[in-house]
């Protein structure tokens, strides 16, 4: 779901350079490998980098294939108007969470990373009790916006110009924490080279002010 917003934009902009139409149907990148693996039709995949590496082992997309396409930070976010903790070191932020009175998070690489912060500062166990997971497909600013959550991770394209939200800031140094989306091509694929043709357009100059205002970074 991180890669949602950004994937409309370039869709837009492919079609507007009358290179050919794309259809994308953006879900949790749980549910994405899961469909994917259970052999559901498709022709391109666009997941977390370890998870093409798993499915190009699995022979599921072409290895040769993959490219790069962004580069995201994890941020962190209250409800709009909330306190804003201070986040701006590794310190700071370990006291942010120890304040908070639930702490949302999702199912992807923001959340796993979220967990392996907790085990290093030692307050995994702690906090426990104040994790709220958000279900796939289902974005942590939306927990945060509820009020279910008092702090929330995840992904920066997920929480940037999210009503009922703010963001205090990417993790700070020590703590941060950068995914790379990567897209393969369907082995089994009958576009060849219509998809051959839209990942390389998602590498392209052509797409570099939209990673920017969607909260990413090119990844090459």
């Amino acid at each position: 779901m991180a890669t949602r917003q950004l994937l409309a934009d370039l869709v837009a902009l492919y079609e507007r350079a009358g290179r050919g139409q794309v259809s994308i149907e953006s879900v949790g990148g749980v549910d994405a490998a899961r469909r994917v693996r259970g052999g559901e039709a498709f022709d391109f995949v666009v997941l977390a980098s370890p998870a093409i590496g798993l499915l190009a082992d699995a022979g599921l997309v072409s290895a040769d294939s993959i490219v790069d396409v962004a580069r995201s930070e994890v941020a962190v976010a209250v409800k709009a108007g909330a306190p804003r903790p201070d986040i701006s070191d590794e310190s700071a932020l370990r006291q942010a969470v120890l304040a908070a009175r639930a702490i949302g998070y999702s199912t992807g690489p923001s959340g796993d990373h979220l967990m392996r912060l907790l085990e290093r500062w030692g307050i995994a166990g702690e906090l426990a009790s104040r994790l709220v997971q958000a279900p796939a497909g289902v974005p942590v600013a939306a927990l945060l916006a509820q009020g279910a959550v008092e702090l929330g991770f995840q992904q920066l394209s997920e929480l940037i110009g999210i009503d009922g939200v703010d963001v205090l800031g990417t993790l700070p140094p020590g703590a941060d924490f950068v995914t790379t989306f990567s897209a393969a091509r369907h082995s089994g694929t009958g576009q060849l080279a219509a998809v051959s043709d839209f990942l390389e357009f998602l590498q392209s100059d052509a797409c570099r002010e939209a990673k920017i205002r969607r909260g990413m970074a090119p990844a090459a």
